[in-house]
């Protein structure tokens, strides 16, 4: 699949002159360090430029992991340390020829004893180029006799530690204009970055040095030049502290959510891709932070063509693609990206992240339109997760690799290998005649040949040639939903509903082969962070469909959360946990401790799963954690959050995320957060807290909010005063239920959800006394819908309170 690397904005690009110039400039062998970054995460840069698009080298087997059909392979002859480790990208190089340690003070205290400088490789289970980098490099005896000899190698799953990923990123980005995975940086002993890239070859390739060149140079140029290097490392690392810096000028407020809203509307408008939805050309990447923003957008501005405009930019590109190949019709959820504009061919890794999210999207988008589609997309997505991310326990593993053994067999791993299909393989598998169905040529037309009109299949295949540059997908179908289901029955002349069954048994019987093929790469890992996304996906989606099974996963996730990921004795998160041999659950010897984004979206999640189950002891744990958040991450003197401790000294930058990308930035979801909980707890103090980190990043909001959509809905939020809606009544009665099942089904996005019940010392009773007037009427639950201490008539009727919800939305269009 073609990859991209991109760039960052011309304004983050002003560090790249002090990139060590001793070091390049002897003979010009290094001149452009940077290798060819792949899997990285977009990051925003202005309209006009364009990124440059990368072809990968051709696959090879480099997994140890791989299964079916393959004889069992030899003992290792190399073990190193990283054996002992649980990450599964840590344990894919514990093989190698290369002296690696894990992250941490064994690893500092050699290099500073032996005065080596250290090479640190940073990367994760499912990226594609760093297992390319590992087989040509990491794997080879020379390269890691050369590595071992001369430095401290360190080897880091940078979603176990983000913080040490955003670090070195930020280094690389600055001197190279571009970054991704796998990141290649040498540091001194006292974790100083002076030299930093991306993928290398293992040989200088046309223009580009190998990695074994560019080893040789900076051992050369350790030993001879020294000075140089340390000087200009230095350099650059005091310039990335003042570059980097986000706080707010004293006394200053938030700024204008109205015009801040509209130009970041503008901004995506600008960027939309009409045909197939989407932003800018291929590749295209889900975003869901965009299309959640255009939908709360279009929810105070319902009445003007620009909200129309945000609704159908949002509702067209979830549409699009659903119907798209990179929406996985067999086996459910949604691949990372698609590598055209038309959603068909896909990047076909799978991430817990983009599940959780867009589930999320789906659901409100059933919210917003009505549309059955969406709400069955929603219901796919988890479908997907509780069958293929989930563990027993309750969490959720990270992600699927994009890279199997093809079914046929053979050493070599494929991209999409387990997902494509042969136009043979459909008929072989659903050869059944249709009755009653008009011919297909001169025969009885077969399931097969509505499924392959149906879904786009062709003898030839159907993925370009300008898609598959190594041929990897030569004569393979991606499923791809080319007519609607109406259409379909009409070329074979049945009916709507007999086509929609014949679809649905293919598609379950195609499943049942796929389920044959050997399995790509499950990184099991269970992360606080992206479980917290995946709570607020249960939890919401759930919570709209009314769907039991649903929410019992998602309290089940929130039990995992507190048992396996939350150490009360020390009132910490825990970044991670590991599936163990047995199946069970495993922590390290030397537990992560959470990060800012594990306590921003558990902190989120669980504020949805109250609002979805109404137990309040929800609610006590997210004021627990947010509690705990501020005392560790909060910058007294500038506002908003840092993204790791700031007492951690080998973390050199102190960090604020400003960019809604793959993920939420979490001083994003904390400021939504914080509005959050100043309601239902009533703290004035974190209400002005929210405040005060808007105000820091107002420069950002003000300028480019399109890189900060997810924090452009709290500033709205903000700027209106949420709503609060007020259940009175016994929790799992039929009329309490009656009323909730009417505030789930409209899409309030300013808005907090209580339930009060006869316990006259329950938690939100203490918090807030004035709920203390509110009471069922006459024997019945009884809603209360209050904003800024005014509160409307109570009413019992739910349909009443949705037409109290919509004349209140309406009302705040107007006044807008």
């Amino acid at each position: 699949m073609i990859r991209l690397a991109w760039r960052r904005s011309a304004s983050r690009n002003s560090l790249a002159p002090l990139f060590p110039a001793a070091f390049l400039k002897a003979d010009g062998a290094l001149q452009n360090l940077q290798g060819r970054g792949n899997c990285s995460r977009p990051i925003l840069h202005p309209a006009s430029e364009r990124s440059p698009l990368l072809r990968r080298p051709q696959p090879a087997c480099y997994l140890s992991m791989a299964s079916g059909g393959m004889s069992p392979p030899p003992p290792p002859k190399h073990t190193n340390r990283l054996a002992q480790e649980r990450s599964p990208y840590l344990l894919q190089h514990a093989h190698n020829p290369v002296d690696w340690y894990p992250w941490g003070q064994d690893a500092f205290d050699k290099a500073k004893n032996e005065d080596k400088p250290i090479f640190l490789s940073v990367g994760y289970s499912t990226c594609h180029w760093c297992h390319v980098m590992e087989r040509e490099s990491f794997e080879d005896e020379d390269i890691g006799k050369i590595l071992s000899d001369n430095f401290v190698c360190i080897k880091v799953d940078r979603e176990e530690r983000p913080d040490v990923d955003k670090v070195y990123m930020t280094f690389v980005q600055a001197t190279s204009g571009s970054g991704g995975w796998p990141m290649s940086v040498w540091l001194t002993p006292d974790l100083r970055p002076f030299i930093g890239g991306t993928y290398f070859p293992p040989t200088d390739h046309a223009r580009r040095p190998g990695l074994k060149t560019v080893l040789n140079r900076i051992i050369e140029q350790w030993q001879n030049n020294r000075p140089a290097l340390e000087s200009s490392g230095e350099k650059i690392l005091e310039a990335l502290k003042k570059g980097t810096a986000v706080a707010a000028n004293p006394g200053e407020g938030p700024p204008p959510a109205p015009a801040v809203a509209s130009r970041c509307f503008q901004q995506l408008a600008h960027s939309y891709e009409e045909e197939y939805g989407g932003f800018r050309d291929a590749p295209k990447f889900p975003t869901p932070v965009n299309l959640m923003f255009l939908m709360s957008y279009w929810s105070v501005n319902r009445s003007t063509s620009e909200g129309v405009e945000a609704l159908q930019m949002a509702l067209h590109t979830l549409r699009m693609m659903a119907l798209g190949g990179i929406h996985d019709h067999v086996a459910q959820g949604f691949h990372r990206y698609s590598t055209d504009s038309s959603w068909h061919v896909p990047h076909f890794e799978k991430m817990l992240y983009d599940q959780a999210q867009l589930a999320v999207a789906y659901i409100t988008a059933s919210q917003v339109s009505g549309e059955q589609l969406f709400a069955d997309v929603a219901k796919d997505i988890l479908l997907y997760v509780s069958r293929d991310l989930s563990d027993k326990s309750g969490g959720f593993y990270s992600a699927e690799d994009a890279d199997s053994v093809p079914a046929s067999g053979g050493p070599e791993k494929r991209e999409g290998a387990f997902c494509v299909w042969t136009a043979s393989e459909v008929r072989e598998h659903l050869p059944d005649a249709v009755e009653g169905a008009a011919r297909a040529a001169t025969r009885a037309a077969t399931r097969a040949d509505v499924f392959m009109h149906h879904y786009g299949v062709k003898e030839q295949g159907n993925v370009a040639l300008e898609q598959d540059p190594h041929g990897e997908l030569q004569g393979q179908n991606v499923l791809i939903v080319r007519y609607s289901v109406e259409l379909t029955a009409a070329r074979f002349g049945i009916s709507v509903e007999r086509a929609a069954e014949l679809l649905a048994s293919a598609r379950t019987d195609m499943a049942k082969v796929r389920r044959s093929r050997p399995r790509p790469h499950l990184d099991t890992k269970m992360l606080a962070s992206w479980s917290g996304l995946m709570l607020s996906a249960y939890a919401r989606v759930g919570a709209v469909l009314g769907d039991q099974a649903l929410l019992q996963r998602a309290v089940q996730a929130g039990n995992f959360l507190q048992e396996h990921l939350w150490d009360a004795e020390r009132q910490t998160m825990l970044r991670s946990c590991y599936r163990g041999d047995e199946m069970e659950v495993q922590q390290i010897s030397t537990p992560i401790s959470g990060f800012l984004d594990d306590y921003a979206f558990v902190i989120c999640g669980v504020l949805d799963l109250y609002e979805a189950t109404l137990r309040p002891q929800w609610l006590q744990w997210a004021e627990e954690l947010q509690r705990r958040q501020d005392a560790l991450f909060w910058d007294e003197q500038g506002g908003g959050y840092f993204c790791s401790d700031p007492g951690d000294s080998a973390v050199l930058l102190r960090l604020k995320e400003d960019q809604d990308g793959a993920e939420p930035s979490a001083n994003s979801v904390s400021a939504s957060n914080l509005l959050r909980l100043s309601h239902y707890c009533g703290r004035g103090a974190w209400l002005q807290r929210a405040r005060q980190l808007l105000a820091a990043f107002s420069d950002r909001l003000t300028k480019v909010p399109i890189a900060l959509p997810e924090m452009v809905q709290a500033l709205m939020s903000e700027h209106r005063t949420l709503q609060q809606i007020v259940i009175c009544g016994q929790r799992d009665a039929p009329d309490t239920a009656g009323l909730l099942a009417a505030v789930n089904s409209l899409f309030l996005p300013h808005k907090v959800l209580m339930h009060i019940d006869a316990d006259a010392d329950g938690f939100l009773r203490r918090r807030l006394p004035a709920l203390s007037t509110m009471t069922q009427r006459g024997g019945v639950a009884t809603a209360y819908v209050c904003r800024d201490s005014a509160c409307s008539l109570p009413v019992t009727d739910p349909q009443e309170l949705c037409r109290l919800l919509l004349d209140g939305a309406a009302a705040e269009t107007r006044a807008d």
